[in-house]
């Protein structure tokens, strides 16, 4: 009895060590290729457990297909303006083919180091493209990162898939940095551009000034003028009714004056007016008796 379970053992590794021989495992984040006596023969996509001819007939080489970040190197390139900057750029990247990845690189190593060079041509090429005010500005509107990120994917994508076998997800700038004398430069217009949109402004608040002032003055001389008018047109009532009143005097001074009281009396009284004189004051007197004024006839002094 005892025998038997050592053979039932032994038939057990020997079963395990033949299903490993013959068998591979690709996980959810890998994928892999079949190389038969060193050749790719076969891709490997799915994962799960694959059968194979046991080495050194058949042997597998397994990538990872998760998501690969590559940072290049800090170096000097120049803006489309001419002004020098300091940028250091940065790739995510995944392997999608992988047969073609490995006739082009063999490992990641190899694909790194291709990676560097693409993208140094790649940031060099579009960042000469803009403006320095594109990457530094105080008008956050002005700079395009996104533009120019979206520009080097797209530059670096197409040819990177087609040679390598890789996918480019992202592009981006991880660092910007200027020299001392550019920094100095850069403040130096900011300074300037400042300055000018101040001295705008107050150009343009001095030109509001003046046309307010200018309106008001042009209002005044119209009001002036029109006072002027209602003053004229005043005194001439003035003195046309002067002129009746002193007609009136020379033909009947009595009966003149007493017109004139009777006036008086019916300005002062008009409003319900409260008044505290005198029973004989002139021309208040009048409220107590008619005087016996009768118009001179004409012809008659």
């Amino acid at each position: 009895m005892k025998n038997v379970s050592i053979i039932v053992l032994v038939v057990l590794i020997i079963a395990v060590m033949g299903l490993y021989l013959v068998s591979f495992q690709v996980r959810q984040t890998e994928t892999a290729i079949i190389l038969t006596f060193g050749k790719p023969t076969k891709d490997i996509v799915d994962p799960g457990f694959h059968l194979r001819w046991p080495a050194p007939i058949q042997t597998v080489v397994k990538y990872d297909t998760r998501q690969m970040l590559f940072e290049g190197i800090e170096e000097e390139t120049v803006t489309k303006g001419g002004e020098p900057i300091i940028v250091q750029t940065y790739i995510i990247w995944q392997i999608t083919e992988p047969r073609k990845f490995r006739e082009a690189v063999r490992d990641v190593p190899g694909a790194e180091k291709l990676l560097k060079s693409r993208l140094r041509d790649v940031q060099n090429k579009v960042v000469g493209k803009h403006y320095f005010s594109e990457f530094v500005n105080t008008d956050r509107k002005l700079i395009k990162f996104n533009e120019i990120e979206s520009e080097m994917v797209e530059q670096i994508s197409t040819p990177v898939k087609a040679a390598y076998g890789i996918n480019v997800k992202t592009v981006g700038i991880k660092m910007l940095k200027v020299s001392e004398k550019v920094t100095e430069d850069v403040f130096a217009r900011m300074k300037a551009d400042r300055n000018r949109k101040t001295e705008a402004t107050k150009a343009q608040g001095l030109a509001e000034a003046t046309r307010i002032k200018s309106d008001a003055e042009s209002k005044i001389t119209e009001l002036m003028a029109a006072t002027e008018a209602r003053a004229k047109a005043i005194r001439g009532e003035g003195d046309a009714e002067a002129a009746q009143y002193y007609k009136m005097l020379e033909a009947d001074p009595e009966f003149a004056m007493f017109l004139r009281e009777i006036e008086t009396l019916k300005k002062t009284l008009k409003d319900r007016t409260t008044v505290v004189l005198p029973a004989d004051a002139e021309p208040f007197k009048l409220l107590k008796e008619m005087p016996k004024i009768e118009p001179k006839q004409s012809g008659t002094k």
